[in-house]
């Protein structure tokens, strides 16, 4: 068996506020499961499908400390789409980022709660991926989480590199996922996670169980409220385990 990523869990101090930024920065939908929670999908969407990442906000309330080591790269099509993108997220409560990213052809920029992401230049590689280009982890070593990622899931590996690797899914269809070496260190647990999901039927035991041979580990969690199992990969990258669907 294996899984597939679904979801970005996101947290955020206000989880309806944010939910709405998100919401018309990708012309996505925007519901609730219930306080404190806010779903993001594309309008019309059949969760799940590979045709995109949705986006789960959570509300916690602690302040974001330090820069997230999970990132969305959003997609444009022209240098004319990307400067109107930008200034739309501008009017929306996004503000320039400086990150030490020095002289790029890409826009890096915060939410309203700090968030980095990117508005890339047109790449002929992003084309048909919907809002989101990519979903970019930070790490020490792409080959590493090359090969845990490609084992954990069914996704299609393209690259990889000492510097880069990249995945998406098996379909050929939605965002990328993508590994980018930083000199940065985890120091907290992630604000923002990657939520992956058995196919229906899967036993999740036994994936779980797959998970750990590939070097995921218990990220000490308390775990006894919650009906998901709660996973880190080999660079401590915390991530859910939801259940089949």
């Amino acid at each position: 068996m294996s899984t597939r990523l679904v979801q970005i869990n996101m947290k955020a101090q206000d989880d309806s506020a944010l939910g709405r930024f998100w919401s018309q920065a990708l012309g996505w939908g925007m519901d609730s499961e219930g306080p404190g929670v806010t779903n993001l999908e594309p309008v019309g969407f059949a969760y799940p499908d590979p045709t995109a990442v949705c986006i789960d906000i959570i509300a916690r309330p602690e302040p974001k400390t330090v820069k997230n080591r999970v990132r969305l790269d959003l997609a444009t099509t022209s240098p004319a789409h990307r400067a109107e993108l930008v200034a739309r997220l501008k009017d929306l409560g996004a503000t320039l980022a400086d990150v030490g990213q020095g002289d790029v052809p890409w826009t890096v920029m915060a939410d309203p709660e700090g968030n980095e992401f990117c508005v890339l230049e047109p790449r002929p590689l992003y084309r048909d991926t919907g809002p989101i280009a990519a979903v970019v982890v930070d790490c020490a070593d792409p080959r590493e989480m090359a090969r845990f990622w490609d084992g954990a899931m069914d996704w299609t590996l393209h690259e990889v590199t000492d510097d880069f690797a990249g995945m998406r899914s098996a379909q050929g269809v939605g965002p990328y996922l993508e590994f980018v070496r930083t000199p940065d260190t985890k120091s907290v647990w992630n604000r923002v996670h990657l939520d992956v999901r058995p196919y229906p039927g899967a036993d999740v035991a036994a994936e779980e169980a797959r998970l750990r041979a590939l070097g995921a580990t218990d990220p000490g969690i308390d775990q006894s409220t919650i009906s998901w199992t709660i996973l880190a990969d080999p660079e401590g990258n915390e991530f859910c385990l939801l259940t089949p669907a």
